[in-house]
């Protein structure tokens, strides 16, 4: 049994919510909370919820009722809140309001569907640097090809720290590792961006994946980023597109393998806890 903190968990509740985006996906199209989730055994000590694309204007709604579920299920730590960061200077004031928040620790834009340029427009500038002023982080959820985009990004505003989320979705189902590779070993050349080890089975062959697909991709983060700065996320319940969770952590423990326990202790546990600023378990 192995005892992690999951940086990288979605809830959600189409009967409450919309999320237009799980039309296209009948399996994942039904509630999922806690009592849903099984980790094969592996221990939960901390868990951090990511937003999950409920339509616009119900951002705040999620977030109350994620603390709903936090009262009853001590294991969610932590919050990563939608914000409009477009809006510039704007977005202070929904800040401040996340900010009253307990959960929050940071939060996301999901960038993945945006067109060239998004990422690096003066407004959305602005907005991520109004991250700083309350400690937040920067979810970054994009394609590959959106690496180099996001590498200006960062260097762009130093005084936030970013979160790279599913190693930047490589190219896993083609087992192309060039030119992500090179472009993931620009993008951790800066100092103010961690890697999440998550979502690789998604972009791989959803029924025919093996370890052996992923771990390449997994080995090459650890070598760019280190282990300090490499943390473990389940996707779930996304995941379950392609995999059980205890398989997932299976892979993720195969790739740290050849580390100290002191670094696998760090992926699995230490980052995200330094990164999210959570409280003791």
């Amino acid at each position: 049994m192995t005892a992690l903190i999951d940086a990288h968990l979605h809830l959600w509740d189409p009967r409450r919510f919309t999320y237009p985006w799980l039309a296209d996906e009948p399996a994942l199209n039904r509630p999922f909370g806690p009592a849903a989730l099984d980790t094969g055994g592996h221990r939960l000590t901390g868990a951090v919820f990511v937003e999950a694309g409920r339509a616009a204007g119900q951002a705040r709604d999620e977030l109350r009722w994620v603390e709903e579920v936090a009262a009853g299920w001590p294991v969610l730590l932590g919050a990563v809140a939608h914000a409009d960061l477009e809006r510039g200077r704007e977005i202070s004031a929904h800040l401040r309001q996340l900010a009253a928040m307990p959960l929050v620790r940071g939060v996301r834009r999901n960038l993945q569907d945006e067109p060239p340029g998004f990422a690096t427009s003066a407004g959305h500038i602005d907005g991520v640097r109004a991250l700083a002023g309350y400690g937040f982080t920067a979810d970054l959820c994009v394609r590959h090809s959106q690496l180099p985009e996001i590498t200006e990004l960062v260097a762009l505003v130093p005084q936030v720290t970013f979160v790279l989320d599913h190693l930047g979705k490589p190219p896993v189902r083609s087992g192309e590792r060039d030119p992500w590779r090179e472009q993931l070993r620009r993008l951790a050349g800066l100092p103010n961006v961690v890697c999440k080890l998550s979502g690789l089975t998604t972009e791989a062959d959803l029924a025919r994946w093996r370890p052996g697909d992923v771990l390449p991709y997994l080995r090459d983060a650890l070598a760019e980023f280190g282990p300090d700065r490499c943390l473990f996320g389940g996707d779930w319940p996304v995941a379950t597109l392609a995999t059980t969770y205890a398989r997932w952590v299976d892979v993720v423990l195969e790739a740290l393998a050849g580390c100290s326990a002191a670094d696998r202790g760090q992926v699995l546990a230490g980052t995200a806890t330094a990164v999210y600023r959570l409280p003791a378990g």
